[in-house]
C-alpha cells in the first residue's frame, strides 16, 4: 500500500511543527521548550496519559486502542540538537547561535507527533502505543536515563522501535537489518608523562611527542593485525596535544580518540590493546602512560522477529523493492541501544534524499519524508498490536 491518505493530509501541519522546532534547537537534556511543545501537542490530540520529566526531560504519551486489551509497544524519537552553527540558508534556519538540528531530530520528533495525532484519532488497535520523546541522544545517553527511570516498567512496554533519517537514501526507501546495525561508541584519552628539556639536547629528555607519535601508529595495528578481519573495529586518534614553544621538549603529551565496534568481544579486545600499547611503548622509552577509557553507547543490535515486523510494515508502505532488510551496519552510534537492551525491538533508517550529511552545518531534514515516516509508524503500531 502507498503512504496513508491521512498522513499526506497531516504533512503540511507536521512540516510547520518541524520547522518551528528547527528554529529553536536545544542541546542534550536542556530541551525544556521542545518537551513543552511535544507535551502541548499530545494534550491537544487527546492522548490518554502524558508524563513529562522522564530521564530528566523526556516525554511519554500513552494512546489506548478501542479494540480491547493488549500489549503496549513503544515508538521513540529523539529531540536534541547539536552544538554547531547552521549554514543551510533556509528560512527556518536556527535562530539560536551555535546550535542547530544537524541530525534531523526535529524531523523525528515531528513525524512521531504526526503519528500520535493519527493514532489518537483512529485508535484501531488493541492495547496501547507509548510515544517516546527522548532528550540527549547526542552524547548524553538520554535513552539510558529514561530506561533507568523505569519507563519500560511504568508503561508496560513489551517492544520498542526507533527510526532515523539517512541522507543519500532516496525518499520513500527504508533500510534495516537483524543484529548489529550501529556501533558502540567508546572514548579514550592517554596522558604520556616524559621529561622535558631543551630541544637542542633531546638526549637529556624523555620526549612524550615521539612516544605519542609511535603510539598513534601502533594503535592502527589493533584493526589491521589484532582484530579478526571479519569483525569491524575503528580506532581513531582525534586529538594530540603537546608542547608550547619551538625550542622546548614538553613534559607531557595527551592523545584522545574513539573506538567503534560491532561486537562486545571486539570492544573488550580494543580496550585491552590500547592499554597494553600505551603502557608498553611509554615504558620502553622510560616514560609513563595513564589511560582513561570510557564505555559509552553499547552496540545497537536489532532483534530477529521485531526486525522482521519492521521490514513488513515498511514494505506495506513503500513496497518490497524500496526496503533493504540487509543494510550494511554503520560505525556511528545510537543510544536507542539502551532501549533495545531493555526490550526487544528494531531500529530502521528512512531515506532523507540527496541532502547534506548528518552533523554537517548545511544539513536540513527533508520535509518530503514526513508522510512516509508517519505512515510507517502507524502501520507498525496497528499491525503489531492487532497481531498479538
Amino acid at each position: 500500500m502507498p503512504i496513508l491518505n491521512r498522513a499526506a493530509e497531516l504533512a503540511p501541519d507536521v512540516t510547520e511543527w518541524r520547522r518551528a522546532l528547527h528554529r529553536k534547537p536545544e542541546l542534550l537534556f536542556a530541551v525544556q521548550e521542545t518537551a513543552a511543545f511535544v507535551a502541548a501537542k499530545l494534550k491537544e490530540f487527546g492522548v490518554d496519559e502524558i508524563v513529562t520529566g522522564l530521564g530528566r526531560t523526556g516525554v511519554v504519551g500513552l494512546i489506548r486502542g478501542t479494540l480491547g486489551d493488549g500489549p503496549v509497544i513503544g515508538l521513540r524519537a529523539d529531540m536534541d540538537a547539536l552544538p554547531m552553527t547552521e549554514t543551510s540558508g533556509k528560512p527556518w534556519a536556527s535562530q539560536v547561535a551555535g546550535k542547530m538540528h544537524a541530525c534531523g531530530h526535529d524531523g523525528h520528533t515531528a513525524m512521531l507527533l504526526g503519528a500520535a495525532k493519527y493514532l489518537s484519532e483512529t485508535r484501531r488497535f488493541r492495547g496501547a502505543v507509548a510515544v517516546i520523546f527522548q532528550p540527549a541522544e547526542e552524547g548524553g545517553g538520554g535513552g539510558n536515563e529514561m530506561v533507568k527511570d523505569g519507563m519500560m516498567e511504568r508503561f508496560g512496554i513489551r517492544e520498542v522501535y526507533g527510526m532515523h533519517n539517512m541522507p543519500g537514501m532516496p525518499v520513500g526507501q527504508f533500510g534495516t537489518r537483524v543484529g548489529p546495525i550501529m556501533a558502540s561508541t567508546d572514548e579514550f584519552s592517554i596522558t604520556i608523562e616524559g621529561r622535558g628539556g631543551h630541544a637542542a639536547q633531546p638526549h637529556r629528555t624523555i620526549d612524550p611527542i615521539v612516544i605519542g607519535a609511535q603510539l598513534v601508529g601502533a594503535m592502527q595495528t589493533i584493526a589491521s593485525r589484532t582484530a579478526d578481519p571479519l569483525s569491524s573495529v575503528v580506532v581513531s586518534v582525534t586529538k594530540f596535544n603537546a608542547g608550547f614553544a619551538h625550542n622546548v621538549i614538553p613534559e607531557q603529551a595527551v592523545l584522545a580518540g574513539t573506538v567503534r565496534s560491532l561486537k562486545d568481544e571486539t570492544r573488550d579486545m580494543a580496550e585491552t590493546r590500547i592499554r597494553a600499547l600505551a603502557e608498553g611503548i611509554a615504558s620502553a622509552h622510560g616514560a609513563t602512560a595513564r589511560v582513561r577509557y570510557e564505555r559509552n553507547y553499547p552496540v545497537t543490535a536489532n532483534h530477529q522477529s521485531e526486525t522482521q515486523h519492521a521490514i513488513e510494515a515498511a514494505r506495506d508502505i513503500a513496497g518490497a523493492g524500496n526496503v533493504n532488510g540487509t543494510i550494511d551496519p554503520m560505525m556511528g552510534g545510537e543510544d536507542f541501544s539502551y532501549m533495545l537492551n531493555a526490550r526487544p525491538g528494531a531500529f530502521i533508517f528512512i531515506g532523507n534524499g540527496d541532502s547534506a550529511g548528518l552533523h554537517n552545518p548545511g544539513y536540513d531534514f527533508n520535509d518530503e519524508v514526513i508522510p512516509h515516516g508517519i505512515s510507517y509508524w502507524v502501520k507498525l503500531a496497528e499491525s503489531r498490536l492487532n497481531a498479538q
